[in-house]
């Protein structure tokens, strides 16, 4: 049996900021319990909901000595949907009302998390095989492995796995401050390790010292070998590429269902979606003040409002948009002038855009269900987990081809009668226009041939199980 421990800043049902903790909450429970013991360790932050600490069992507490002061370490544990949970537990990091409280505060805080994982093991008496870090939050997990735990028998031959989830974010301060807070010897700065720059980069020790890396697509594998994509940390993954594989995330299956979604107005299946999926858009139509009409394409956006998803093309094209026969329903906060660029739109364009500025969980829902179409130009995207959602709704996705969006939608080409979406290569306004505008040519003129795309899209499979077997064959690779 294998010994499995997930360490991460965040994880559902406990506490989301993003894509980041629907992996670490899902993941653990596609692995076959007969093979592998899969736990997962995040912080007890003080804003998770009463009801989970409620459940939380303590199991004892101590001090650690992070460098120069020492520190309160208490150990939680609980049980859900059949993984066992620990929560490190310290008033002064964890509690306050976000997670994350931003540079360099969140330094210190993952630099005494990362060192309170490895010295609780013991003491809960679990010994890992593998220990699988996340995001830059958890990147000096193996460089104190490496320092100053591997002496001892117990952690002897435990193996690293990092998964890069956006590598936009690294975790970058100065060499000083980090040397102080961390304890870290002059040894581990030089830019063969976490040196960066001329400062300290938290994951880029992680991806130095972690015997292996992932990250969440294949294409994003590849891409951030290249200047482009790789965040000044191009040079080391290509040094590393033999030990670098690429994993898509999944979604959960139960929760995003069109067939028992508790959300959307009318639920349906791959079989019943020609009859009943419009019932969902002319509900949304009605409930957003929107023409109501269940022949017009519906265009649905859910998203954080940034650069990064590709808003200024969008921006760019929005009143070309509003000139074609759809509409369009958006969803998310973010940038701004994003927001505001919408909300001027769904003003002069009222029967037409609707925009909803915040977030919603029950809307999002509704959106998937709803919409003939989602759109997603984005400049970069690790993985992507909206366009999952998407197939899986047969709401057909527009997507840029990088990252995730490339290795999950498949282009529509009409002279096969293969693909599972539309896509276009370039990062330009101009060609991601003619791509939408050849996706209504398709809805309106070739109605067949859209039901069979959208056919194609729902018989998908991106449920957890599939990256579960990919993750498998890692880690009976490695251990």
């Amino acid at each position: 049996m294998k010994k499995i421990l997930f360490v991460a800043s965040e994880s559902v049902p406990f506490i989301k900021t993003g894509g980041l903790a629907d992996v670490v909450g899902s993941l653990p429970k596609c692995f076959p319990k007969e093979y592998f013991d899969v736990r997962v360790i995040i912080p007890k932050y003080s804003m998770i909901k009463e009801e989970f600490k409620n459940q939380m069992q303590y199991i004892t507490s101590f001090y650690l000595d992070l460098n120069w002061r020492q520190q309160y370490v208490g150990i939680l544990t609980a049980e859900y949907e059949g993984i066992r949970f620990y929560f490190i537990d310290n008033e002064e990091h964890f509690s306050g009302d976000r997670p994350y409280a931003g540079m360099p505060w969140d330094l210190e805080k993952f630099a005494f998390f990362s060192k309170a994982v490895l010295s609780v093991l013991p003491v809960i008496d679990f010994r890992p095989d593998i220990i699988h870090c996340h995001d830059w939050q958890t990147g000096l997990v193996p460089v104190y492995l490496h320092e100053r735990f591997q002496g001892s028998e117990f952690f002897r031959g435990i193996k690293t796995v990092m998964t890069i989830h956006n590598l936009k974010f690294q975790g970058v301060w100065d060499i000083k401050s980090v040397k102080s807070i961390t304890g870290l010897a002059d040894y581990y700065f030089t830019p063969d390790k976490l040196e960066f720059n001329k400062d300290a980069n938290y994951l880029k020790g992680g991806l130095v010292y972690a015997d292996a890396i992932t990250t969440v697509s294949r294409t994003y594998a590849e891409e951030i070998k290249t200047p482009f994509y790789g965040e000044g940390l191009d040079g080391l993954m290509r040094a590393r590429e033999h030990d670098l594989r690429g994993i898509v995330n999944g979604i959960d299956y139960d929760e995003y269902n069109p067939e028992t979604d508790r959300y959307i107005y009318k639920n349906y299946s791959a079989r019943t979606f020609r009859k009943e999926k419009s019932r969902n858009k002319t509900a949304l139509q009605q409930d957003m003040g929107l023409d109501v009409d269940p022949k017009t394409m519906m265009i649905g956006i859910v998203s954080r409002l940034t650069d990064q998803k590709g808003f200024d093309l969008i921006a760019y094209m929005m009143e070309e948009m509003c000139q074609d026969g759809i509409q369009l329903m958006v969803l998310g906060t973010g940038d701004p002038k994003y927001e505001n660029m919408f909300r001027h739109y769904a003003w002069k364009y009222d029967k037409k855009v609707s925009a909803n500025i915040y977030y919603s969980e029950e809307l999002s829902h509704k959106i998937y269900a709803a919409c003939d179409a989602f759109l997603m130009p984005s400049l970069f995207e690790p993985c992507g987990l909206s366009q999952l959602m998407s197939l899986r709704y047969g709401t057909v996705p527009i997507v840029r081809e990088t990252g995730g969006l490339k290795d999950t939608v498949e282009p529509y080409n009409e002279y096969e009668g293969t693909g599972t979406g539309f896509s276009f290569a370039n990062y330009n306004a101009h060609e991601m226009l003619g791509t939408i505008r050849y996706a209504e040519r398709i809805y309106y003129d070739r109605k067949r041939e859209w039901n069979k795309i959208v056919d194609r899209a729902m018989a998908q499979d991106y449920s957890w199980g599939n990256s579960a077997r990919q993750y498998q064959e890692l880690y009976d690779w490695l251990a």
